[in-house]
Formats: structure tokens, C-alpha cells, sequence
């Protein structure tokens, strides 16, 4: 794990964020508040004897007491949605309202997706997009397995999509969920320290520019879009913002959370970068047990 000590400038307790990076992740499952609501799941496994620790941030973010939840007859029927806890945040940075027409860039395999249907109350339309058919695959059956019936799939390259084919002009809302280099993805994924490189996250920061400026051009005046990687780079996470901030009229907007966290970085190394990227959050493994994740909330500029 050598490459965590380039971010040794950037974590205060450094010696705790790489221990926690070892460590291997809680259970955590979401509600599906399509197919029940929290207090029938929650019944659900008490009854099935399985203990859950409720997230306070999130009362729709559980915590359960077994490895494999799929296993459970509650996930079964798909009342509950396997998805790192962290992850389930870009989804409620959004906010997106019943009715609205909502852009998943990068969709798949569907887990913040679905999360944004349930939060509009599987009314309007979600546009969920991969340019990965294999990986929409399992999109589709996430869909179908928690009662989605609001998604519309498309496979396309996100940073050149067209909205030809829809009865709209623009979208109320977006949400890049960029690929990346997955640092933050170490604790249940331990190959990504031996296939770590700089070429590497410097080669998908370009894409995430990419897609990030066609997301706030597809949004209209006035809309919101969410980025976020679960990456520590600052080349993949401020530095995306700034050049969108030089490149499109938009905003970086302060949002709130009870999660612990540090703010955006808007130096690092020979880079500065637009002093409102402090308004994006940086979590780090060891402050809510959970992966490593970068988010940003921006506003389209009328």
C-alpha cells in the first residue's frame, strides 16, 4: 500500500488511515423503500433474528450483523440493496424531487441508480447510462430485483451523450459516479494497491473531465449535479472540478452531512486549484469505518 503515502500531506492522523485500510468493511445494506418501508425491513430482521445497527446520518443505511446478506430472505424479496455505506451519499447530496428527469452518467451496476428512484418515489425518469454492456447487465437485474419501474438504460460513451432521443432538453439533475482509480475501494479490494499507477489516474482523470462537463451541460440553468469517485487523488477529484469551474458556467456548492470528513484540497503539489473546491469532502476510512470517497455538489449557472 506505498502508494497511500503520497497522501500522507493530506490526512491528519496518517498512521490511523492506513491501519483502517486494512481492515476489511462492515455488512452495510440500504432500504429499498420502493418494495418496504425502513420499519417493515426493520421488522423483517428482527424477526429473522439477524441484528442491524442503524447509520444516524441515513435511517435508510444499515449495518448488519452478517457477512452475506444476500442470504437473507428481507434481500431476497428486495427490501434491501447491498451498497458501501459511503456510497449511498452521492444519491442524497443530489436530492432529487418526485417528477424530475435524473441522469446517472455512469450508472452501473445500478446501486445509486436505484437509490435515486426510491428517493423520487419511482415517479419521473431516471436515465441510467454505461458505456460497459456487460456491467449493464447487472443493472438491469439490480432494477427488476428492487421493483424499479422509473429507469431508462442507455449504453453510451457519457462524455459525448446525446439527448436526441429524448421529448426534453436538458435533465433536472446528474449524478457522475466517475470510474477511477478505486483507492478508496482497498479495503475490500486489495489488488488495486498492485495495479496502483500515476499513469494510471492521470490517463481516467481525463475521462472524468470528460464526463463531468458534458453532466453539467446536459443539466439545465439552475440544476445540480454530483460528482464523485471513491479515489484519494487530488488529479481525480479537485482537479476535475477546477478545469469543469474554468470550462462550464457552474458552481461548487457547500452541502451538509453528519458524516465525518475533511474538506476539498485546493493545493497539491506544484497545482492550486479554484479556492471554492474546499467545498467538496474528502472521507477517509478511518473517520466513519467506511471506503475511502470524494463528493461534490455543483450548481448550473444560469
Amino acid at each position: 500500500m506505498e502508494f497511500l503515502d503520497r497522501y500522507e500531506p493530506l490526512v491528519d492522523d496518517h498512521e490511523a488511515f492506513v491501519a483502517a485500510c486494512s481492515e476489511p468493511l462492515p455488512t452495510v445494506v440500504r432500504v429499498n423503500t420502493i418494495r418496504a418501508s425502513v420499519e417493515r425491513a426493520l421488522r423483517a430482521l428482527e424477526e429473522a433474528g439477524i441484528e442491524f445497527e442503524r447509520r444516524s446520518w441515513n435511517d435508510r443505511v444499515l449495518e448488519l450483523g452478517v457477512e452475506k446478506p444476500g442470504r437473507t430472505w428481507p434481500y431476497y424479496h428486495g427490501w434491501l440493496h447491498g451498497q458501501e455505506e459511503v456510497s449511498s451519499l452521492p444519491a442524497a447530496v443530489l436530492e432529487p424531487e418526485e417528477g424530475e428527469r435524473v441522469w446517472d452518467a455512469c450508472a452501473a451496476p445500478g446501486g445509486k441508480a436505484t437509490q435515486l428512484s426510491a428517493l423520487m418515489a419511482d415517479t419521473g425518469t431516471v436515465v441510467a447510462n454505461d458505456q460497459n454492456l456487460g456491467r449493464l447487465s447487472a443493472l438491469r437485474h439490480n432494477a427488476e430485483r428492487l421493483g424499479v419501474t422509473n429507469l431508462a438504460v442507455t449504453c453510451a460513451d457519457a462524455r459525448n451523450y446525446s439527448l436526441r432521443p429524448f421529448p426534453f432538453e436538458a435533465f433536472d439533475r446528474a449524478l457522475v459516479d466517475a470510474p477511477c482509480s478505486c483507492e478508496g475501494t482497498i479495503r475490500k479490494n486489495p489488488d488495486v494497491a498492485d495495479e496502483w499507477s500515476l499513469g494510471h489516474v492521470e490517463s481516467v482523470a481525463g475521462i472524468q473531465k470528460g464526463v463531468l462537463r458534458r453532466a453539467v451541460q446536459a443539466t439545465r440553468d439552475g440544476g445540480s449535479v454530483v460528482y464523485s469517485t471513491c479515489t484519494f487523488a487530488p488529479e481525480e477529484n479537485e482537479a476535475v472540478l477546477d478545469h469543469v469551474l474554468a470550462t462550464e458556467d457552474c458552481s461548487v456548492v457547500p452541502y451538509e452531512t453528519a458524516l465525518a470528513h475533511d474538506p476539498g484540497v485546493h493545493e497539491w503539489r506544484d497545482e492550486e486549484y479554484d479556492p471554492s473546491v474546499e467545498h467538496a469532502k474528502r472521507f477517509y476510512p478511518h473517520q466513519n469505518d467506511t471506503g475511502g470517497f470524494f463528493c461534490a455538489k455543483l450548481e448550473v449557472d444560469a
